[in-house]
């Protein structure tokens, strides 16, 4: 991927993730509405049922209860976190490390091991939120 493309993908995203925050993670939040198609279709939590509503603790610097939620929450705010100052680095100071870090991480994911372990860690995230009736 180009990296001027990267920076407009990655923005364009960390844009919807917060409006999507807000949107869900105050607004809706204790209504009891899921906007998560397979739980709606099969009554089952997909791997990221509660992901908003774990970024939405964490941002609040409940982080054991966003972990409690949904692991996988600490990470997406974490990437929300990082990520604008990153472009914002990389804008400043007229480098391209995002596009770099992103090339190398996809290396490394794309070895089997890697995939396994992931596929593993997101198997067993989904587990937890079954096991806790998300």
């Amino acid at each position: 991927m180009q990296a001027n493309r990267l920076y407009i993908l990655v923005t364009a995203l960390l844009l919807l993730g917060y409006s999507w925050l807000f949107l869900f993670g105050t607004a809706l939040q204790n209504t009891g509405f899921t906007p998560c198609l397979f739980k709606n279709c099969t009554g089952l939590a997909c791997p990221s049922c509660g992901t908003t509503r774990s970024v939405s603790q964490v941002f609040k610097g409940n982080i054991i209860s966003g972990i409690l939620i949904n692991p996988l929450g600490l990470v997406v705010a974490a990437v929300m976190i990082i990520l604008p100052f990153w472009i914002i680095y990389d804008i400043a100071f007229k480098k391209n490390s995002l596009p770099q870090a992103y090339k190398a991480t996809e290396k490394i994911i794309n070895t089997k091991p890697s995939a396994i372990l992931l596929i593993l860690l997101l198997a067993a995230n989904w587990a937890w939120n079954i096991y806790k009736g998300l």
